[in-house]
């Protein structure tokens, strides 16, 4: 077993983070989104509120980089407090130029409130070159009437 001792005060949490700063490194590409959430809502630190698709179905949200990253860490965070739903999402990658999208991530979870209403995924990574990382969510895999939505998206 490997381990560490820290002292007390020691944070070691996520918000300790050197989180990339999408909005000046990536142009932000969605299929919809509600006026009311916005995709900064989910992207831009200190933003609480999330981001809400514009109505039902497969949603995409596509960061596109200025410049090639290297990505260390992705952390979401999905938030559902009304409908129970199993929803899906695909996390995945490409350094552009025609090449194909690499698979991060797929996950399927299961919604239940009042009971189960947050997932949160932290996924360390060592990507390089990255051009474009591109999140893909099925809200309802039965496909029923949810929206998609996101209450955060960060990088490392």
């Amino acid at each position: 077993m490997r381990k560490r001792i820290i002292g007390f005060d020691e944070v070691t949490d996520w918000r300790k983070e050197e989180w990339l700063d999408i909005a000046k490194l990536a142009e932000v590409e969605v299929t919809s989104e509600n006026d009311s959430f916005p995709i900064e809502s989910a992207i831009l630190p200190g933003a609480n509120r999330g981001w809400r698709a514009a109505g039902a179905g497969k949603q995409r949200i596509r960061i596109v980089f200025d410049q090639p990253q290297k990505l260390a860490r992705i952390f979401v965070v999905f938030e559902e407090i009304e409908i129970v739903r199993t929803h899906e999402f695909v996390l995945r990658w490409t350094s552009g130029s025609g090449d194909a999208y690499r698979e991060i991530a797929r996950q399927q979870w299961n919604f239940s409130p009042p009971g189960t209403v947050r997932e949160v995924e932290d996924y360390r990574v060592q990507l390089s070159n990255v051009k474009v990382l591109e999140l893909v969510i099925q809200p309802d895999i039965a496909a029923g009437q949810a929206v998609a939505s996101l209450m955060q998206l960060r990088l490392a």
